[in-house]
């Protein structure tokens, strides 16, 4: 059996399962239609038992439809001018008549959860486009700021046709290693003075990376320039993480719209020849796999707090190990063995 007729015989067993409602979501998001993407966003995100196998299933038909985008990472501190920079960018892919989506991580109000950063007005021009999708999402607390759910949404959206997925961090915690683990890229931003503060990026970012601009190269030219042999002399300390590829440093303007097709050139550059070597299907080889892992322990963890004995005793045993009278390990042992 050739490999289209089996995808074609998986997405028929997985949406005749579908509802009535939930197939006409598959169809549209199919059919690239905007209203359709975003309910089904809107459900994959959804906290209640009932939308999480709705949205299992939804995704499941339409798994075989994703995987056609360039998936590019986006991070750097804050001010570095990442929304300027992803309108300008998207902007540009957009002449190049390629569909774009911008799934923008917002940090949450700590008292009521919801995104606290308009992505859609910082990035006005961008929004009015049909050929574009921004897509703010709470992280909601989890792992570095990155949503939950933000690999689920990518998949929703290569699977509704565009062409390059952007997945912007807020630039904090651990989010860094969250978004170059479901990303095919990793652009780090930087600004013109970063030469001088080299000290303070940190080892295992710098790793990451397999792009660094430094933005806002206008302000100060010489500035930017030192910033860029810095960045490069520290790159040569570092182990690459691939034998074929060498992390370039780039400036640019994004406010000025300068630099952005050499960044665009470059980017198409490292997905050729990761794709040459066979790196970059490996790469996403393993992303799927550590994402199966991630989804197996958070499972495991909501299953474990929803058992009654663990339940029931959790209190008392918390209480006893902040008290000093229980040890973390044996509390730990008691109420795992409710699991036996």
């Amino acid at each position: 059996m050739m490999r289209g007729e089996q995808e074609n015989l998986s997405q028929t067993a997985a949406q005749s399962a579908l509802s009535a409602a939930d197939q006409a979501l598959v169809d549209g998001v199919l059919a690239g239609q905007l209203r359709a993407l975003a309910k089904t966003i809107t459900l994959t995100e959804s906290s209640r038992e009932d939308h999480k196998a709705r949205a299992a299933a939804v995704l499941e038909a339409l798994l075989p439809a994703s995987g056609r985008a360039l998936r590019v990472g986006i991070s750097g501190v804050p001010g570095v001018g990442k929304s300027t920079f992803i309108e300008a960018f998207g902007l540009h892919l957009i002449g190049q008549g390629l569909r774009v989506a911008v799934l923008a991580v917002d940090p949450s109000s700590s008292l009521r959860g919801g995104s606290i950063l308009g992505d859609k007005t910082r990035m006005e021009r961008l929004s009015q486009r049909p050929e574009a999708f921004i897509r703010p999402s709470p992280s909601a607390g989890s792992l570095g700021g990155v949503a939950e759910k933000t690999r689920e949404t990518m998949l929703v959206c290569e699977a509704a046709g565009f062409d390059v997925v952007i997945v912007e961090t807020v630039g904090v915690g651990q989010s860094e290693t969250a978004v170059a683990g479901m990303t095919d890229i990793f652009c780090l931003l930087q600004l013109p003075n970063a030469g001088d503060e080299l000290q303070g990026i940190k080892k295992g970012i710098m790793e990451l990376a397999d792009l660094i601009v430094i933005n806002k190269a206008d302000l100060d030219a010489s500035a930017a320039r030192r910033a860029q042999s810095q960045l490069k002399a520290a790159l040569h300390m570092l182990r690459p993480a691939s034998p074929n590829w060498s992390v370039p440093v780039l400036r640019l303007s994004a406010l000025q719209k300068t630099g952005v097709q050499e960044f665009w050139e470059t980017v198409c550059r490292f997905r050729d020849t990761m794709r040459r070597t066979g790196e970059f299907d490996a790469r996403r080889r393993h992303q799927a796999l550590a994402w199966m892992w991630e989804l197996i322990d958070t499972g495991l963890r909501s299953r474990f707090r929803a058992d009654a004995g663990v339940r029931a005793e959790l209190p008392s045993l918390q209480a006893a190990v902040e008290a000093g009278t229980t040890s973390p390990s044996a509390a730990a042992r008691r109420l795992l063995g409710h699991l036996n």
